[in-house]
């Protein structure tokens, strides 16, 4: 909704909104990055008179592509920008955005210990962290033991579910678990990856390669992702990019249409070489030394 991904008119966004609320979605996720601030905006007038209709989540830390602080100055000022451009006085969740991209020393003793106080001060009703590497969110866990979720993106899809033993303790631990990018940033997706995908050139020859083979059956490898995705037994929530309503429409077909399982059996053998195969990610060797 911030353009990411295409123009979006203030009408569209409305309009997605509120049939996702007629459909029953209670759960939106946005965060100061996605458009540089204009998703928050968007959002936050969409929402305008609905607020207590949804369950509503925005991430701190992460401003720009390579713009990251978590200091304790420029959060407490962030989050309440967040909260101005959101039209509410506190959101549901405050998520630590793409940790692994900054010095966990900064993370793990002034940013997450920020956004504790700010739960204490009423801005926020619960907190989190988000990341791609797995091993970094464990470790948040184990060295912050307060947090109350955590959102992990493009370890549970099609082509990877090595999130499923960390999402199972995670839950055993008592903490919610957010599994994100079902489609893998649009890897999984007939149009295939874009130039900036970050995926190995294996991978994504394969996504390709799995999107014809559905084509050629009458089927669409999105759609079966998003199915697959929302079978996944551990976790809370499945969220997903939607800005259009028609997209929208189609994942809660997803959600509610029996899998073919002839198709999505062809799909994970052209996957298989592949399985769980990703892609580095922010300064991970850093976040190592911090492992239990």
């Amino acid at each position: 909704m911030g353009g990411e991904y295409g123009e979006r008119t203030q009408r569209e966004v409305n309009e997605t909104v509120d049939r996702a609320i007629e459909l029953g979605v209670n759960y939106f996720d946005t965060s100061p990055y996605y458009g540089r601030t204009r998703s928050e905006e968007a959002l936050g007038q969409a929402l305008n008179g609905k607020r207590g209709k949804v369950f509503l989540s925005t991430k701190t830390g992460r401003f720009d592509f390579d713009a990251f602080d978590f200091t304790e100055k420029r959060l407490r000022a962030e989050v309440d920008n967040s909260l101005r451009r959101l039209q509410t006085d506190h959101v549901d969740l405050l998520i630590a955005h793409d940790i692994e991209f900054a010095d966990p020393a900064l993370v793990l003793n002034e940013g997450l210990p920020t956004l504790q106080a700010l739960k204490e001060a009423g801005k926020t009703r619960f907190i989190g962290v988000s990341g791609l590497p797995l091993h970094v969110l464990q470790t948040a866990h184990e060295q912050f033991p307060h947090l109350d979720a955590i959102l992990s993106y493009c370890r549970y899809c099609l082509n990877d579910t090595a999130m499923i033993p960390y999402a199972e303790r995670w839950r055993a631990d008592g903490l919610g678990v957010i599994n994100a990018s079902p489609l893998s940033m649009g890897l999984l997706t007939h149009g295939g990856p874009q130039e900036w995908h970050p995926a190995p050139k294996d991978l994504k020859a394969k996504a390709n390669e799995a999107a014809e083979w559905c084509a050629e059956r009458g089927a669409n490898l999105a759609f079966l992702a998003m199915q697959f995705a929302f079978q996944c037994p551990a976790v809370d929530t499945t969220m997903t990019g939607t800005a259009r309503r028609r997209h929208l429409e189609s994942n809660i077909e997803a959600l509610n249409a029996p899998i073919d399982e002839e198709i999505l059996n062809g799909v994970l053998d052209i996957l298989r070489p592949v399985q769980n195969l990703s892609w580095p990610s922010g300064i991970e060797s850093a976040w190592r030394k911090y492992q239990g």
